[in-house]
């Protein structure tokens, strides 16, 4: 090896290491100041539930303090947004229903944010079923019957969030029982439960999570569960499959993202704890009192994940013709 090419090779060697050592840094220093969780959706949500059982936990774990903020707008996209532009340094999370983001990119013409390339995943939280649920008023015990009067008397239909993963559900239902409704936007669950608890809307598809404690009280109705099988918690009420929809299953994913090109290490840690907490016999035990599965994923298999949701509700949205500006 002559000594110019010597040269060069330690020349590249040490740009290498220029580049590796703040990122090194950071992930050795991490973390070092307080942490924020955003949730793009409005507070009593399924992914805001979630995220304020996890908070305290990690606090204690990380010892910083862990914040969650409420981001909602432009159906999620706005807190999305902020999290994929914030910096790649661990300490802005996004919490969200995994679904709706893989549902976005094929969904809106528009976005100014590409979650596959701007967003990392850290890991998967819990799995929380659909309910389809109606108006304690409504004259209807089960999906037929729900179907039948839809085409008597006008039904609105209280949407989440346009393009999300309870909206296309709703679709399928409406598609698949030949039933008619019209789609009311909200800008969360929590604001969707609640008009059609005050009967502004009469219909609505939600994570089980946020949805089951106003069926236990009777300010919902419930008509069926979109697991496979019947929920443990409601083994009286029949599965959306049973009611004509073979094989029909829908639900929200919660999970944890950060910015693409935070340190592995940071990812790491943050995902190791994550599951620690999530799995914990106290955290386990309120989310399945609630109708939540613990589901938990490495950064690798949430990755895997993400691709086969996006593509499965690519096919979706492009077989219902929906797109949003």
């Amino acid at each position: 090896m002559n000594a110019v090419v010597a040269r060069r090779l330690l020349l590249c060697a040490g740009a290498s290491l220029a580049l590796v050592a703040p990122m090194a840094a950071v992930a050795q220093a991490w973390p070092a100041k307080p942490i924020r969780i955003i949730v793009p959706y409005t507070p009593g949500g399924s992914s805001d539930i979630i995220a304020r059982l996890i908070s305290q936990p990690l606090a204690e774990a990380l010892k910083q303090p862990v914040v969650v903020e409420n981001k909602p707008g432009a159906n999620g996209n706005a807190g999305t947004e902020l999290v994929a532009k914030s910096p790649s340094d661990g300490y802005t999370l996004l919490l969200c229903d995994v679904g709706a983001l893989a549902i976005s990119p094929s969904v809106y013409t528009r976005l100014s944010f590409d979650p596959s390339k701007d967003l990392r995943g850290v890991g998967m939280l819990a799995y929380s079923p659909h309910l389809l649920v109606v108006h304690p008023s409504v004259p209807a015990n089960n999906l037929k019957e729900l179907a039948a009067l839809s085409k008597t008397t006008p039904l609105n239909f209280a949407v989440t969030a346009l393009g999300s993963a309870p909206h296309l559900a709703g679709v399928a239902v409406e598609a698949g029982s030949g039933a008619r409704w019209n789609y009311i936007p909200y800008k969360g669950g929590s604001q969707a439960i609640q008009d059609t608890i005050g009967g502004q809307t009469q219909v609505l598809m939600n994570g089980m999570l946020a949805t089951l404690p106003q069926v236990q009280s009777g300010k919902l109705k419930v008509l069926g569960v979109s697991r496979p099988t019947r929920s443990p918690l409601l083994p009286q009420v029949p599965t959306i499959a049973e009611q004509g929809l073979a094989g029909f299953e829908s639900g929200t994913w919660q999970g944890v993202l950060v910015p693409a090109g935070t340190p592995p290490a940071v990812v790491n840690r943050l995902s190791a704890e994550l599951t620690r907490i999530i799995r914990s016999p106290e955290v386990r035990s309120r989310l399945i009192a609630q109708g939540a599965e613990v589901y938990t994923q490495t950064p690798a298999e949430f990755s895997d994940f993400y691709g086969r949701e996006r593509a499965k509700w690519a096919a979706v949205v492009k077989q219902g013709g929906i797109k949003l500006d």
